[in-house]
């Protein structure tokens, strides 16, 4: 592993933190770290590229790939968040932690997520960084990223579409990549990360598995399905009945009334 180029990635990363930190506390909203959240591992693939030069095909095609979801992923939740308050989820953290909120986000918001994203990025290293032209699991690695892209792209144009429906207010998104999972976009980053590790291991990287199963865990766990479906059933009244009949990450087909009765007998 090239831990120059890694710790330079980590001081780039926490280097655009600060500087988002400090505008953060000038208009006392630090909701666009989400913004930044995917720029963090475009940073380390655009350093370790700069330091593996010239590039194997793996490498550029990785490069590449982050590229892409990187910035698509940015530009939306920018686009969606612009004008609007700071999120719930800042607010509470916010509210938790006054007085001094404005010196602890650099690290509980800021610090946190790159260093988070800095050690999830360990699978880009040897992706990138070592020899390599394109396998039978690149070409795995590299199908699995394009459905992982299709279910998190394709899920949060279908969720904006829905939103700018006024009629559409208070109710609950059960068509299209939604009607076979109740997070279209969360499964597809577990997918774009999987094919990164699958691009990782074609590399000699095996040990990297570790980022994955962390972000596996985030989405899962911490900041993905569980943040998300806190209390939603309370201001939607209509997504109990969608929770009955919908996956929660993994697609699937969608329960119907004989399936949900089958298993209320069965309790």
């Amino acid at each position: 592993m090239d831990m120059q180029a890694y710790l330079l990635a980590l001081a780039l990363i926490l280097g655009v933190g600060v500087v988002a930190w400090a505008v953060s506390v000038m208009i006392r909203n630090v909701a666009f770290v989400d913004s930044l959240w995917s720029l963090f591992f475009l940073i380390a693939a655009v350093v370790f590229a700069v330091q593996a030069a010239p590039l194997s095909a793996r490498g550029l095609l990785v490069t590449l790939l982050v590229a892409i979801w990187a910035l698509r992923l940015s530009i939306y939740i920018t686009a969606r968040n612009w004008g609007e308050p700071e999120d719930y989820r800042y607010q509470k953290i916010r509210e938790n932690n006054d007085p001094g909120f404005a010196v602890k986000s650099l690290y509980i918001v800021f610090g946190l997520q790159g260093v988070l994203a800095w050690i999830i990025a360990m699978p880009l290293i040897p992706a990138i960084m070592n020899p390599g032209g394109i396998g039978l699991l690149e070409t795995l690695a590299a199908a699995l990223w394009l459905v992982g892209f299709v279910f998190e792209a394709g899920g949060d144009y279908q969720l904006a579409k829905f939103k700018r429906e006024g009629s559409n207010k208070g109710r609950v998104l059960n068509n299209g990549l939604w009607r076979y999972t109740r997070h279209p976009n969360y499964f597809g980053d577990f997918c774009i990360w999987w094919a990164f590790y699958l691009f990782a291991l074609a590399a000699g990287g095996w040990w990297t598995i570790y980022a994955p199963v962390l972000m596996t865990v985030l989405l899962l766990r911490v900041s993905g399905v569980m943040l998300m479906e806190k209390g939603i059933t309370s201001r939607r009244p209509g997504y109990r009945q969608y929770v009955e009949r919908t996956n929660a990450f993994f697609p699937g087909r969608p329960k119907s009334k004989s399936d949900l009765q089958a298993a209320e007998l069965t309790r």
